[in-house]
């Protein structure tokens, strides 16, 4: 039995390389450990992003289904006037048709040609006739106006009608967004709540990195409106960031740009989308001061240029309003209002 068992190694050569041997593969194991624990936070920090990004969307969706109902609710209120004045317009004419067709009717409605003989002033007669004559053409008159503004008017209530379905339609569709954006939002804090502290401050960093050498200093602002905006987005540092928000105590991304140009008297639209096209696009490279830039090839995230490859720009729940590198994600275009 004793001849099967391994001896210890003896001292000399064979007792280091047995030594080194353990050492190297104690290494391999601690080595081997590393992405283990670090590919889970890895996913987790990607997952976190993943989830930012859809809920960034689905915030520029929900506004847009919001600005829309707002717009709606505005034509539906001016239509509404519209159609209160036309069924004035159409109850004035039916009263006044009335009272005439009620005081023929009261005076007998006598043959013309048996009134004349009748008449005990025959040219009196006639004139009175002609008077007849023209009223009986402005009641014709009135009668076809009357059926012209009733037909107006059905046609005003069928599209405010319609409006009032588009109004619902927007109002289940920001609903919708609302709920999907609560979701991925609930779903990134409670990811991002399970890392390490360090992990947090990791992907804080690295969700702020990015080039900025991509454009020079890029000078003063493009105009004194823009100046205006950019003193705007100054003081809107540190404001939290709050989904569908514009203002002026909490921002998010496209929200904070439309206020910022607000108080410089211009009128932005509320989705980052849209703001893209809100004036001439400029290459990266000749970016002023106040200019937006549109992030990810959908435009889903806005930001404005500071100078100095910085821009100003609402982040991300629990970030508030700062300054980060131009190239902290990809940009997409660079427009000037």
């Amino acid at each position: 039995m004793g001849s099967h068992r391994r001896t210890a190694p003896s001292s000399g050569p064979e007792r280091s390389t047995a030594l080194a041997l353990g050492l190297l593969s104690a290494a391999a194991t601690a080595l081997g450990a590393v992405p283990a624990t670090a590919a889970p936070q890895e996913d987790t920090r990607a997952e976190v992003d993943r989830l930012y990004r859809e809920a960034e969307k689905a915030t520029e969706a929900y506004n847009a289904a919001d600005e829309r109902a707002d717009a709606l609710r505005r034509e539906i209120a001016d239509a509404q006037d519209v159609i209160a004045r036309k069924q004035q317009r159409v109850n004035t004419m039916r009263e006044a048709l009335g009272s005439l067709a009620g005081s023929q009717y009261r005076s007998g409605g006598l043959d013309p040609a048996l009134a004349l003989l009748l008449s005990e002033d025959p040219e009196d007669y006639l004139r009175k006739a002609s008077v007849l004559d023209r009223i009986g053409v402005h009641q014709t008159a009135e009668l076809k106006r009357l059926r012209g503004t009733l037909r107006s008017l059905s046609q005003d209530r069928a599209e405010a009608a319609g409006r009032l379905g588009a109004l619902e339609r927007s109002r289940k569709a920001a609903a919708t967004h609302k709920r999907t954006v609560q979701r991925k939002l609930a779903e990134a804090r409670r990811l991002l709540g399970s890392l390490p502290a360090g992990e947090r401050a990791a992907w804080d960093r690295a969700s702020r990195s990015g080039r900025t050498d991509l454009l020079g200093p890029g000078g003063a602002p493009a105009s004194g409106r823009a100046a205006a905006a950019v003193a705007a987005a100054r003081s809107a540092l540190g404001k939290p960031y709050v989904w569908g928000a514009n203002g002026p105590s909490g921002f998010d991304c496209s929200g904070l740009t439309q206020w910022a140009y607000g108080q410089a008297g211009v009128a932005l639209p509320r989705t980052s989308q849209a703001q893209r096209y809100a004036g001439r696009q400029v290459p990266l490279s000749e970016a002023r001061p106040g200019d937006l830039v549109l992030y990810r090839s959908d435009a889903s995230h806005v930001a404005m240029y500071m100078g100095n490859g910085q821009v100003i720009h609402a982040p991300y729940p629990g970030a508030p309003v700062r300054y980060d590198p131009v190239g902290m994600m990809p940009v997409s275009s660079v427009t000037r209002v």
